[in-house]
């Protein structure tokens, strides 16, 4: 009976130090070496891998039309170019301007329409299908009439963004709050947090994870619907952003311009990615526990 017992005693102490090597979190930042293979080396390696794979398709000759698929070394100099005429940080910049200004807009429009939806009924019933039907539609389709409507300036730019934009962000917030437990709103109406307090300090904490994912996908359709904006609506008053080099590209039957026009696209995508919603998305993780520091 009591080496039964010892035996439960030692089953029950080797959980708890489980649990504890589970919960306990390492506060130092991981070795240079770990961070390298794990983050820095795969990225690269697959980079490697695309150039190569397109290299080859120019050395063996299985594509010998340099206008449809330009060499890698013809898409760098024509990057390098722009870079020495001091024209490749302004395609960049105003895109990029463009899209960030836009999205914050959306976030201040989005973020209240998907609380008004999640928490009223008659709202949710009236705006809900819309909102997704809106989403759904490509936001190529709002170019021509924010044309006709706002002309071409820099406010037709931001209205398509903003359609592209908003229905995926309050999609988004309505989705999580619809995964708040309605245990923690019981608990914060008991403890005073209701109405607005109750939305900031318990509703839209614990509906954190939906509404990142609805700003992540918000930012990729505001992005396209800033490039299809730009591709279409060309008017020397907005300037040259990238979408608008991708068609300079095409008017002037410049594959190594289009290239240079769809890789800066992907690495600014890639870079926003990584710089704001990356590190947000894994902050919130790791507040919750799904995600150990280190």
């Amino acid at each position: 009976m009591a080496s039964t017992e010892t035996k439960t005693a030692q089953d029950a102490a080797s959980v708890e130090a489980g649990l504890d090597a589970l919960e306990a979190r390492t506060t130092g930042r991981p070795p240079f070496r770990q961070t390298f293979v794990n983050k820095i080396l795969p990225p690269v390696i697959a980079v490697v891998v695309v150039l190569a794979v397109w290299q080859g398709l120019i050395s063996l000759r299985i594509v010998t039309d340099p206008t449809k698929l330009p060499s890698p070394a013809a898409v760098w100099h024509t990057v390098r170019e722009a870079w020495l005429q001091g024209t490749l940080l302004g395609f960049i910049w105003t895109s990029v301007s463009r899209g960030l200004l836009g999205f914050f807009f959306a976030l201040l429009i989005g973020t209240p329409l998907g609380l008004l939806v999640a928490r009223v009924r008659f709202v949710r019933a009236a705006v809900g299908p819309v909102l997704s039907g809106l989403q759904s539609l490509p936001s190529v389709a709002w170019v021509p009439p924010a044309v006709i409507w706002l002309g071409l300036d820099n406010s037709m730019m931001y209205a398509v963004i903003l359609l592209g934009a908003v229905p995926s962000i309050a999609n988004g917030l309505v989705s999580g709050v619809d995964q708040v437990p309605p245990l923690f709103l019981r608990a914060g109406r008991t403890m005073g947090a209701a109405g607005l307090r109750g939305t900031w300090h318990i509703t839209l904490p614990a509906a954190l994870p939906g509404y990142v994912a609805g700003l992540k996908q918000g930012w990729a359709f505001a992005w396209r619907s800033l490039m299809a904006a730009e591709i279409i609506a060309s008017f020397p008053d907005l300037g040259v952003g990238l979408g608008q080099l991708l068609e300079n590209g095409r008017n002037a039957s410049d594959m190594a311009m289009v290239f240079e026009a769809i890789l800066l696209i992907l690495v600014v995508g890639i870079a926003i990615d990584l710089l704001i919603f990356s590190p947000l998305e894994r902050w919130v993780l790791r507040s919750r526990g799904l995600l150990v520091k280190g």
